[in-house]
């Protein structure tokens, strides 16, 4: 018998307001309220509140023939929390059902995994601890953020008790191996790892109301069929979307809501099961053993981590937010280390990619910034506000002229990136209002523009790192990985 497993990922971004340098010192709230408030409440009323509400009919109606996961960061649950407490109850009565798994996970969405080991396994713990408070489950699947993964993240996972985690299943990894298989870390030989199945996912994600995808319209029965097809000894078929999809991205009338209501009949009269992943892999023996070198996620073409950590803003970013995890983590001002984990969230660097193309312009329909320079210079001063207070915390543990030289350096970075974000739209519609009757030389012309984006020289001076008085904090530990530049996008 074939197994499906759904999991639904919950995450939204706390909105960082328009911060100018000369609010640096003076004004240490940072977050847009207006903006997050109607964002999470949008979402919540159109796509979380509904498929909560169906997927409590689909298990209803099906009993334990029907069963899921959830993974959902902190930051969002404190939103709903904070916005839509309705949507926090509705999650808890899933949880009831005793037919919904909630996974482990990174409490901030962030990239601690990436960066620091020791912060890494802070967020998780806390993460496990809320989902422990809130759900009464202890999480034995772990999804990192974005589903970010390599060997070192498996043996980190392994240590902290998870029994699996589930990845991207990037085809640069698997090659000619499928997805649909319970494999084993090479590092951590009794962690198990589930593959997401792109296509299928994006069967639904991306073609449901595709009009124009020649398998239009997809219905449940056909969807059940596809997967009844593949070959017999593949027996578990992952699918990782996020839960704003229903609802969100495929509105209430495309019928999305009803396709997901049928599918457990068909799967019922196929012999395909809706399971959660932990029965899985409990059952389930690894095929063979997978080993990933470098970090996979689920994002842009390459399925790297590009979409992050892809130029020297984003890298200048990380580097200075991450420079001060060790004094954060020993402070006990609660304010600043709320700040703190609203600060690493991910999106926030997936703001300032500078790619072009098709990444580009995903990473540019999510993001409320006028270009990644905006969205750089923005955070850099809310950063730099934040490093002052936790100056303020351990005055020995930051430079004040180290500190002053960073301000200075982001004030003229600033002024530097506006210059160089007019010079750039005034070369891109320069190019575009041209005369001339070929695509080709304009796409390349832009193409050398974006270039002169990522390219532009940003300080690598960071502040230096001094132990807090009378503390004795552990050891910061980084990965030798993320010391290495991404491996490039292929052209697509």
């Amino acid at each position: 018998m074939k197994s499906v497993c759904f999991y639904f990922n919950i995450h939204q971004p706390f909105r960082l307001k328009r911060y100018r340098f000369f609010d640096i010192g003076n004004d240490h709230y940072y977050y847009d309220d207006f903006a997050n408030d109607e964002i999470i409440t949008r979402l919540a009323e159109i796509s979380y509140i509904p498929m909560c509400e169906t997927l409590l009919k689909i298990i209803e109606e099906n009993g334990k023939d029907f069963k899921c996961a959830i993974s959902i960061s902190g930051t969002a649950i404190e939103q709903l929390q904070l916005y839509v407490p309705e949507c926090v109850d509705l999650l808890k009565k899933l949880s009831d059902t005793g037919c919904v798994e909630f996974l482990g996970g990174t409490y901030s969405h962030g990239l601690a995994a990436l960066e620091d080991v020791e912060e890494f396994i802070r967020e998780v713990k806390e993460h496990d601890d809320l989902i422990r408070r809130l759900f009464g489950q202890k999480p034995k699947m772990f999804a990192n953020t974005e589903l970010i993964y390599d060997d070192d993240i498996a043996s980190l996972v392994a240590s902290m008790d998870f029994k699996a985690v589930l990845t991207e299943g990037a085809k640069h990894i698997l090659g000619w191996k499928s997805p649909n298989y319970v494999y084993s870390a090479a590092t951590a030989p009794k962690l198990k790892l589930l593959f997401t199945n792109r296509k299928l996912q994006e069967d639904i994600s991306q073609n449901f109301n595709n009009t124009s995808w020649p398998e239009y319209p997809l219905t449940a029965d056909k969807y059940i069929d596809w997967i009844a097809s593949l070959p017999e000894d593949q027996q578990i078929v992952n699918l990782f979307m996020s839960m704003d999809t229903f609802g969100g991205f495929l509105p209430k009338n495309t019928g999305i809501f009803d396709f997901m209501r049928a599918l457990p009949r068909f799967g019922k009269e196929r012999g395909i099961k809706f399971t959660m992943p932990s029965e899985v892999v409990t059952k389930l023996k690894p095929v063979g053993e997978i080993t990933v070198p470098s970090p996979i996620s689920d994002k842009d073409e390459a399925r790297d981590v590009s979409a992050w950590k892809g130029n020297e803003l984003q890298n200048e970013a990380i580097n200075k937010l991450y420079a001060v995890a060790e004094r954060v983590s020993l402070c006990q001002d609660r304010r600043l280390k709320q700040d703190w984990k609203y600060l690493q969230s991910s999106d926030h660097f997936y703001y300032m990619s500078t790619k072009n193309k098709a990444d580009g312009a995903s990473h540019a329909a999510f993001s409320p910034y006028d270009s990644p320079f905006s969205a750089f210079t923005n955070y850099m001063n809310v950063l730099a506000d934040f490093l002052v207070r936790v100056e303020e915390q351990y005055p020995d543990s930051i430079d004040n002229e180290e500190l002053n030289s960073l301000l200075l350096t982001i004030r003229n970075q600033s002024a530097e990136i506006n210059e160089l974000n007019k010079e750039v739209n005034t070369l891109r519609n320069n190019i575009l209002n041209s005369d001339d009757s070929t695509n080709a030389p304009k796409v390349e012309m832009l193409e050398i523009a974006e270039k002169a984006d990522v390219e532009k020289p940003v300080s690598k001076k960071k502040v230096q790192k001094k132990e807090p008085v009378k503390k004795e904090p552990a050891k910061k530990v980084k990965k030798e990985a993320v010391k290495k530049a991404p491996a490039k996008k292929a052209t697509k």
